[in-house]
């Protein structure tokens, strides 16, 4: 049997099970009254790993939680059609198909052959979870110019090989390998 969380016991980034469906905890409040006899409640920021979706909740200290049957896998991106992303699990070397939702924008920082994590619930593809860095090749950006920095803007956009576009410094060229931050979509550093 899974073991059981206590509500007060829940952190950020932690993974929970509330109604037979997977959460990931995104923020914690507690709240504990001033007055005798009051209860201590936990709001959590949560987002619901089949949907998606994100929302607050409260929950009293002392609910209980199942730990959820959560595992990843480590899979290759194959490509991307009208049915959804494949991948090729790395394990077992089954071909696994994502949707849309379970991609997310994911996509922007694929490309193939790039090994990444499926998450699973229950032995099934739930979503996937991304470095928190990529290393990706620039393929169009204008060339720097000396004397562009005088306006303090020391950036320029830069399109990458999977399209999608970020602000690189000037010193970045063409055909060089970047690191992006799979967060925030911004420049990390030369790869």
């Amino acid at each position: 049997m899974a073991a059981l969380i206590e509500a007060i016991n829940i952190k950020r980034k932690m993974f929970f099970e509330f109604e037979d469906t997977p959460y990931h905890c995104l923020d914690v409040e507690v709240s504990t009254p001033t007055a005798r006899g009051g209860q201590t409640l936990v709001r959590l920021k949560m987002r619901n790993l089949l949907t998606r979706a994100v929302f607050d909740k409260t929950f009293k200290a002392g609910d209980k939680f199942k730990e959820p049957d959560l595992a990843l896998s480590p899979a290759s991106y194959l490509y991307t059609d009208g049915d959804g992303s494949h991948f090729m699990d790395q394990e077992t070397f089954e071909t696994h198909s994502l949707n849309a939702d379970m991609t997310g924008d994911a996509l922007d920082y694929l490309v193939e052959g790039q090994i990444v994590q499926i998450q699973k619930f229950n032995g099934n593809p739930i979503g996937l979870q991304m470095p928190q860095h990529v290393e990706l090749s620039v393929t169009y950006t204008e060339p720097g110019a000396r004397g562009d920095t005088a306006s303090g803007n020391v950036t320029k956009p830069a399109k990458l090989e999977t399209g999608l576009e970020i602000k690189v410094p000037l010193f970045i060229k063409e055909g060089e390998k970047v690191k992006v931050s799979t967060e925030t979509k911004e420049f990390a550093g030369r790869a």
